[in-house]
């Protein structure tokens, strides 16, 4: 059933009602460069970073701002250089918090007061400020095992902060979350709009970058209409590092605010562009006239008037395109002709050899008269000549081989012929097997002149008569004289020709 016109009208009112809550309650961001810094070039080349100031153990470089070091007892901070002039604001804080023990201290902190801070006691910053301070509580001083904390406390200068305590009694909110020792920088969004205060946090376990949690929202939250931001740190008998990776500022508008701001502002920029433009538009106009007067006899004037000539139409691009496509067939079909030319030529000298070769075959045929049909021709082959180059190759390394080995023995002899020209008197002794056989028929010599005077000494005592031996004496026969006598003269033999030979063998050497 069809609504009433009533009906349809109030759903469409109630439509756009909701749609312009939701709108209203979005604010506009805008980027305010002057109060932020991010890598890459965070720092300067002097080590300054730019729209910002650091003092105490703090360090900059082109990555990152490291607050304090792994140090105990160190101090470092962070603050812009001029107050905000905005009254909404949202901050992104990007840092890493990393020591090598379970325990850490004692944290970082970030800053919104209404004058800088100088070097204090409350994580690395002074105490009694004016304005915000967020803690990142390292270290558990109350001893409640609730550390690390995030807690945020305003102060109109008139409070200390309360170590001992953590700061719980005067804190305006907080929550328990972890951030040490992460594999990702750890993140935190903190946003002041229209009186409300809330923060989100990225807990570091992941790299995706919108992975943010709530952590607290506290409203009716009152803070400097314009103030400083800063980042400090501290440690104490523990240290951790404190970085500062990342610190994006935005000022955040309401919309209505917004689209005062821009229609005041388009009216402006649209009154001085206009302005621009017709100054410049007199000053071209001047030009003009004053190239006219100091070139009277131009020809071409008609075309400073009419600018559009200066430009080319589609049709020209177009037809220029064409062009230069059509050039670049030419060049590539140029090419392949030079080609083609360089081919037929190759067939042709091939054709013409081979020519050649048969009529050489045929002359030689009809040379030797034969009368039968003229035999096809049979060139060499491509692995029969990989085979001639392989065994030449061969038949010279062979002969490389056996001209070495003709050498070394020429030098071995010419070395044998040297050394026995220096023997005493200047005769060479026999070496090798001819000295052994000569020292072996003087042994044999040797013992025939043994055996002859042995035969004629017993023919000797056989003729004279037997007597018998002393008692008092040993009794010796001459069969075992001789017999000793033999074995001693083959031992003194033996060993001179060893002596020899040895002797011999190492003069080959020299």
């Amino acid at each position: 059933m069809a609504l009433p016109a009533r009906w349809k009208l109030l759903v469409g009112s109630a439509v756009i009602f909701l749609v312009n809550c939701i709108n209203a309650q979005n604010p506009f961001r805008s980027f305010q460069y002057k109060y932020s810094f991010k890598p890459p070039y965070l720092a300067q080349k002097d080590g300054s970073v730019p729209f910002w100031e650091y003092s105490g153990n703090a360090i900059a470089n082109e990555e990152m701002v490291r607050i304090t070091p792994s140090l105990r007892s160190q101090k470092g901070q962070i603050w812009t250089r001029t107050p905000t002039d905005f009254d909404w604001w949202e901050v992104e804080l990007v840092f890493r918090v990393t020591g090598r023990g379970r325990i850490g201290a004692d944290g970082l902190a970030l800053w919104y007061t209404e004058s800088k801070g100088v070097e204090g006691p409350v994580f690395g910053s002074n105490d009694n400020w004016k304005g915000l301070g967020l803690f990142f509580d390292s270290f558990d001083n109350d001893n409640k095992h609730n550390n690390p904390f995030i807690m945020a406390m305003t102060n109109d200068g008139s409070q200390s902060y309360a170590h001992q305590l953590d700061g719980s009694t005067q804190q305006l909110a907080g929550c328990l979350r972890d951030f040490r020792n992460k594999p990702f920088p750890v993140r935190a969004k903190i946003e002041y709009y229209q009186n409300t205060f809330s923060v989100m946090f990225h807990n570091g376990m992941s790299n995706n970058e919108q992975d943010y949690e709530m952590c607290f929202r506290v409203e009716n939250v009152v803070l400097p209409k314009h103030g400083y931001f800063g980042v400090t740190a501290a440690t104490g008998g523990l240290a951790d590092d404190h970085d500062a990776l990342k610190f994006l500022t935005y000022s955040l508008q309401s919309p209505d605010a917004s689209a005062t701001d821009e229609a005041h502002i388009a009216e402006d920029e649209r009154a001085k562009l206009s302005k621009e433009y017709q100054e410049y538009q007199d000053k071209l106009q001047k030009q003009k006239d004053e190239y006219r007067q100091a070139h009277p006899d131009e020809a071409d004037t008609g075309k400073m008037e009419n600018p559009e000539e200066w430009f080319e139409t589609d049709n020209q691009r177009e037809l220029g395109q064409i062009f230069a496509g059509q050039s670049k067939m030419f060049d590539a079909l140029r090419d392949i002709q030079r080609k083609m030319d360089d081919l037929v030529g190759r067939q042709e000298r091939t054709l013409s050899l081979m020519s050649a070769i048969q009529t050489n075959q045929v002359a030689g045929t009809v040379q030797t008269g034969g009368t039968g049909p003229i035999p096809g021709v049979d060139t060499i082959r491509r692995h029969e000549v990989e085979t001639a180059l392989a065994n030449q190759r061969e038949i010279v390394g062979a002969a490389r081989e056996i001209k070495a080995y003709v050498t070394e023995i020429h030098q071995r002899t010419a070395t044998i012929v040297q050394n026995q020209g220096k023997q005493v008197g200047g005769s060479a002794q026999p070496l090798g097997y001819d000295h052994v056989q000569n020292s072996l028929n003087e042994v044999k010599e040797g013992l025939n002149m043994i055996k002859r005077d042995i035969s004629v000494t017993a023919q000797r005592l056989a003729a004279q008569p037997v007597t018998s031996c002393p008692t008092n004496q040993p009794c010796v026969s001459t069969t075992i004289f001789a017999v000793f006598m033999v074995i001693q003269m083959v031992i003194m033999i033996g060993y001179f020709i060893y002596r020899d030979t040895k002797e011999a063998q190492a003069k080959k050497f020299y």
